[in-house]
């Protein structure tokens, strides 16, 4: 991939080409947990999955995150870098490292332009990464890039077809924005950072995560 290639994959655009062509879903009812300290971000990406046909949780720091992801196993993380406390990169180690999580997908997400470009050079084991703001299409585009490469398993349209909310679902729905921006007191949060190997050599743990195509790191 050239640098140009990547540089428009990192502004979200380039998805011009895929328009013309069925989208592909992952397995409807597929859990997928939602990790961010905004609560609009949370919200807004559980609504797009939810009514994609996914089932959805949502944590809103690192070490929720982690208990949830232990004890629910879901088929999707998408998981904030800069959060207090325990950050993205910290609960990505983790859940690498443990037999049970290591294989869950992870796509990482931020708006912060330090903890973007730190997590171009040290990915540690995540699949993708999405950067604030998003849309539908940036969320979706992620999903079928993973079902693609094995990393989930596809909905089948023809014995899944489409179905309908309930009013509720979309009275709620309907009060919740289309875009995910960042909240305005975003730009406080520190950048995090990470010491050391994901995976130290002595440890018997294989590494799943599909790599990101680029010629240099960013």
């Amino acid at each position: 991939m050239s640098g140009f290639d990547l540089f428009k994959r990192f502004l979200g655009s380039g998805n011009e080409r895929r328009q013309h062509l069925p989208r592909i879903q992952a397995a409807r009812g597929m859990h997928m947990l939602v990790v961010d300290d905004s609560p609009t971000i949370r919200a807004v990406l559980g609504k797009m999955l939810s009514q994609d046909g996914y089932e959805v949780s949502a944590a809103g720091d690192g070490e929720s995150a982690l208990a949830m992801a232990r004890s629910e196993k879901p088929g999707l993380i998408f998981l904030d870098i800069v959060m207090p406390g325990m950050n993205g990169f910290a609960v990505l180690r983790a859940l690498r490292r443990e037999p049970d999580t290591q294989g869950i997908p992870i796509v990482m997400i931020s708006g912060n332009l330090q903890a973007t470009e730190q997590f171009y050079v040290q990915r540690f084991g995540a699949d993708d990464f999405m950067k604030k703001p998003f849309g539908r299409a940036e969320v979706f585009t992620r999903i079928q890039q993973l079902v693609e490469a094995g990393r989930l398993a596809a909905r089948d349209p023809i014995l899944d077809p489409p179905q309908d909310l309930s009013s509720e679902q979309v009275d709620a729905h309907d009060a919740i924005p289309d875009v995910a921006l960042p909240d305005a007191d975003a730009p406080h949060m520190v950048t995090p950072t990470v010491i050391g190997p994901l995976i130290e050599p002595h440890d018997d743990v294989v590494h799943v995560a599909a790599p990101i195509e680029h010629d240099k790191p960013y």
